[in-house]
């Protein structure tokens, strides 16, 4: 067949790309070559839209064991010899496709990432977004996202800890599924995704046989969803979790026996994208017989054994006479274990099928950073900013009656108990979980063998972004590293999802380019550089795109996870301190969206340097042990956060509210860096001067009671009425609407 710029078209590539390609090659590509192109200069792969913008993060710390995307995921030193692996990815287009296993086969390829590099996963996060919950089609993506989730991680046997979960209009037909794994291994221990440079050494390809799932998938996730998205159903990959758990063992295993040369997982554009990465790395190439890659479909063309994501696979590069020690480690497993080719040291890949050579290609102009070209794209200012900009609060009248709208706030999806989605996740396998009976902000977990704790967490208030895109990240970072701080622990670094629309919309762009401004610098500000993480672009639908959504993972360590601080109040009596300074904004609160209707208005107040030093005067208190409890203050407000501290204990509050601002601003704003902690009296006269010496202003807000919610002398009911309300609204909205007829499908 003749290939045409027309086919590079039908392949999702441009003509200058297809241009370009025949440059590098020096003529003309066949299909199957130019599908590798497709595959691995897509937007997925190749980040050929983002990676300027992506080079301009903080990438280096002194914590770092490997550099910024030098590896399949971040590592960082905890200590004692040891080092935390981490990252975060996106499977949002398979999930709005089939989200049962669009989300299973996410958590699987993020945990693949982990323990490639030689790392046992220990906790699971996830960061969720769908559309309105009343809609058929939400409780449908919802419940089987939830589902893929539960059932991936349950079977696999690593716990979900934590993870947050959005629902917006704008996430309709585009759910974002962000899904973090977190690993530790002992320093020196890494695998590393190479070839190495070795002439012969043999390639191993283990795990499970290749079939035509996911063909294409790398490509699918560089394009807008429309109507005639599910055309596409085969893109979406199947994951089989307990042949995971196998390959997951078996890789740990061979490890051991010091037969490896390098490691890396099959996951995006599958067996050509391990096969350039690692010798691209290697500054070496392959020689690779596609016709002895265990198959479980008769008959497959070479650019579908090339292109094909199926799950619980990899590629290993072995040394030279120490193939046995790792056939037998597989047979053992009873995982297949093929050697389909060598390691060659002129940096091309050459595919062979039955002896007939079907595709050469340079390994270096396939990968990232290697040939895929780079572009600036345009960037202009979204119209609808100069209308947030316009917002005036004084045309919001305040409510005469906050109890109502109290009781509204707390059955808003985004604020009341996600118990109804965590409680089909095991978050106890492994035992390595410190948070289930006392939460904290962050999920705690043990970095066994060592008594370290780690604090986690995923965060991204998307609606900040969307009323201003460069502090509205720095938010996502701030808010996140204000979580590890209030939960004992001390921030370490970062990975990143980045979720956002068509980058050639310039609107958008825009979103995307001031979003990496804002998140670079407060990571700097926090020195929590970024380890790596993931891109999806494309969010969008003819409806338009999703918010900009740039999800945070972090991870903080604690030396003994002893030393973790909970959100619960401990006492009756014990002394509520407000840290931080109220202010009279309602700016993009969910009190301003949820309950008033309003779509437009700036982003909440935020001042990086107040967030700074109160974040070092949490911790402090914290290292002192002068306070009880500490929770910070997000959606929902000051009240939320009250509630939500009182709930574990059964206790109340009894506060009186600041006359000087608004009342509902003073309740149910998020203005940031405001931390609410309990006190006992005996501490409190140390508290007072620890603030005081740092210049940070708090103020008493009044006492934990047995169980009564009181504001200003007035009696709002007991702890219980409201916990009812906050852990049932979400199934009982589910059971109103036919939720359960939804999760009966799966």
């Amino acid at each position: 067949m003749e290939i045409t710029a027309q086919t590079a078209k039908e392949l999702r590539l441009t003509e200058e790309e297809f241009e370009l390609i025949k440059q590098k090659l020096g003529r003309t590509p066949n299909f199957t070559e130019l599908c590798c192109f497709s595959a691995m200069w897509s937007e997925h792969c190749s980040y050929k839209n983002s990676i300027k913008w992506l080079k301009t993060l903080p990438r280096d710390g002194k914590k770092m064991l490997v550099k910024a995307g030098e590896e399949n995921a971040g590592l960082m030193d905890i200590g004692d010899g040891y080092g935390v692996v981490f990252k975060i990815e996106s499977h949002n287009h398979p999930s709005a496709i089939e989200p049962f296993q669009g989300a299973a086969t996410g958590v699987g390829g993020i945990h693949r990432d982990i323990f490639t590099m030689g790392a046992r996963p220990i906790a699971s996060l996830n960061s969720l977004r769908f559309g309105k919950l009343t809609e058929a089609k939400t409780q449908h993506l919802l419940a089987g996202v939830v589902h893929g989730i539960g059932h991936y991680g349950n079977c696999f046997g690593v716990p979900t800890v934590g993870g947050e979960i959005y629902f917006e209009a704008c996430y309709h037909t585009n759910p974002l599924v962000n899904a973090m794994s977190v690993g530790v291994l002992k320093n020196g221990e890494t695998v590393s995704a190479t070839s190495g440079n070795v002439e012969g050494n043999p390639v191993f390809f283990v795990g499970s046989a290749t079939g035509k799932d996911g063909i294409g998938g790398a490509s699918f996730a560089s394009g807008d969803i429309t109507a005639d998205s599910a055309d596409d159903l085969p893109a979406v990959q199947v994951g089989d979790p307990f042949q995971e758990k196998k390959l997951l063992e078996a890789c740990l295993e061979v490890i051991k026996t010091n037969a490896l040369v390098g490691m890396q997982d099959m996951g995006a554009a599958g067996i050509i994208c391990s096969t350039a990465e690692m010798s691209a790395k290697g500054n070496a190439g392959m020689r690779i017989d596609l016709d002895k890659v265990p198959t479980r479909q008769k008959n497959m063309k070479s650019w579908e054994l090339l292109l094909s994501e199926s799950q619980e696979r990899m590629l290993m590069v072995v040394k030279k006479g120490e193939e046995e020690k790792v056939k037998a480690v597989f047979e053992k497993w009873d995982l297949p274990c093929s050697e389909i080719g060598e390691v060659t040291t002129d940096g091309k890949l050459q595919f062979f099928m039955n002896g007939i050579l079907e595709a050469e290609l340079p390994a270096e102009e396939l990968v990232l950073g290697g040939g895929a070209p780079q572009y600036d794209r345009e960037v202009k200012e979204p119209a609808y900013l100069e209308i947030n900009k316009k917002f005036d609060a004084a045309t919001i009248a305040v409510p005469s009656n906050l109890k109502n709208i109290a009781d509204q706030i707390i059955t808003i999806p985004n604020i009341a108990s996600k118990r109804w989605i965590y409680e089909q996740y095991d978050s106890m396998v492994g035992t390595g979980s410190a948070s289930t009976y006392a939460p904290s902000d962050a999920a705690v977990v043990i970095a066994k063998p060592t008594n370290k704790g780690l604090a986690l967490t995923t965060d991204c208030n998307s609606r900040y972004v969307y009323a201003d895109p460069y502090k509205g990240a720095m938010i996502a970072v701030a808010e996140a590293a204000r979580n590890i701080v209030c939960s004992g622990g001390h921030p370490l670094g970062i990975t990143n999802c980045l979720n956002f629309g068509n980058p050639y919309n310039p609107e958008v762009y825009y979103q995307f380019v001031h979003a990496i401004k804002g998140m670079g610098d407060a990571c700097r500000k926090f020195d929590t550089p970024v380890t790596g993480g993931n891109v999806s672009f494309y969010n969008q639908s003819p409806d338009g795109a999703v918010y900009p959504t740039p999800t945070i993972g972090m991870v903080g360590v604690m030396d003994s996870v002893d030393a973790k601080m909970t959100m619960d109040f401990k006492t009756a009596g014990d002394i509520i301190v407000l840290i931080g300074s109220s202010k009279e904004d309602i700016n993009s609160s969910e009190y301003l969206h949820k309950i008033h209707g309003i779509e437009n208005s700036p982003a909440p107040h935020f001042d990086i340097e107040e967030e700074f030093v109160l974040q070092k005067a949490v911790s402090q208190l914290i290292s002192n042990k002068l306070i009880c409890s500490a929770h910070d203050i997000s959606e929902g407000g000051l009240f939320v956060t009250l509630i939500e501290s009182s709930f574990n204990r059964n206790l109340g509050v009894d506060i009186s509210t600041d006359n000087s601002i608004r009342k509902d601003a003073y309740l149910f704003g998020e203005a940031q860096s405001r931390v609410v902690v309990s006190v006992s009296d005996q501490h409190l006269a140390a508290v007072k001067n620890v603030l005081a010496s740092m210049n940070i202003p708090f103020e008493k807000l009044g006492i934990v009671t047995n169980g009564a919610i009181t504001i200003d002398g007035n009696n709002w009911g007991s702890i219980s009425e409201w916990k009812e309300k906050y852990d049932n609204a979400i199934g009982n909205l589910l059971a109103g609407h036919d939720g359960e007829q939804a999760l009966s499908v799966i």
